[in-house]
């Protein structure tokens, strides 16, 4: 526990290797899984809740942060991470038709969709849709609302590309595998697939994240956020490592890769 301790003290990990093999990252998978667990040791351990009103709620939240919500990339501390993907993106899909799935307001949007061939961009939220829409976005881009967990709005449309920006981290534990199942049956054999969300930096030299308020009997972790107009808010938050990432992908994800940055990580691989 002291070592953990120590650990939490040191300057942040900042590393932008490629890494192809979940040995090469194992050391790095452990710092990040002991920082995680002395948090969660400080956080509050309850039952389970159920995932259709965690659903809702987080639904109902997103909707009413829609309009300011990309102050989030506005953090000084993340500006290197993000400008570093930023540019690495566009050159994931080249000529591809690409389903994006719960868009949001658009950040990632134009640049994901820079050389694409087609480009659906889709959410849950009309809110967050609306502000996307009113941004400069390459010819090749579409919106529709769409169910992330289902996908039924897109009846026998198939993709050979998909991405998904900070929403793997939302998705609970008991339904992830279920939901990958379920993307990658929307997607043709050989499909890039990429993936970024954030990491938790408990000793970041400004308070980058919202501490995890509490974790349920399912390994599931949570924040309590504040809007601007004083709701708070229960989010449900996870921070995967690599290891658990590659797990339950399996055999069926080839060529794949995680990237660590210090405030963001990034998956991608092809789809068998």
């Amino acid at each position: 526990m002291r070592r953990a301790l120590r650990a939490l003290r040191r300057p942040p990990i900042t590393d932008h290797r490629v890494v192809g093999r979940v040995s090469a990252v194992a050391a790095f998978g452990r710092k990040l899984s002991v920082a995680v667990f002395v948090v969660a040791r400080r956080a509050t351990i309850l039952p389970d809740v159920d995932e259709a009103t965690t659903v809702e709620s987080m639904r109902g939240y997103y909707a009413r942060r829609a309009t300011y919500y990309e102050r989030v990339y506005l953090k000084p501390e993340r500006q290197r991470d993000l400008r570093t993907m930023e540019a690495w993106l566009p050159s994931m899909f080249v000529g591809r038709r690409v389903l994006e799935v719960a868009c949001g307001t658009g950040w990632w949007t134009p640049h994901g969709a820079s050389f694409a061939r087609e480009w659906l961009a889709t959410d849950l939220n009309p809110e967050a849709i609306e502000v996307a829409r009113r941004k400069e976005m390459p010819l090749c881009v579409r919106f529709e609302t769409v169910d992330a967990y289902r996908f039924a709005e897109l009846g026998d449309r198939r993709f050979d590309g998909v991405f998904a920006g900070c929403w793997w981290s939302h998705v609970p534990l008991g339904r992830l595998a279920g939901w990958l199942d379920a993307l990658h049956a929307r997607l043709e054999s050989g499909a890039r697939v990429v993936m970024l969300d954030n990491n938790y930096v408990p000793s970041s030299r400004t308070p980058s994240n919202t501490p995890i308020s509490r974790r349920d009997a399912d390994g599931n972790t949570y924040q309590r956020r504040t809007l601007d107009d004083g709701s708070v808010h229960e989010v449900l938050k996870n921070f995967p490592t690599c290891e658990q990432a590659f797990s339950i992908l399996g055999e069926r994800a080839v060529e794949r890769q995680w990237i660590q940055h210090e405030h963001y990580w990034v998956l991608s691989y092809q789809l068998t």
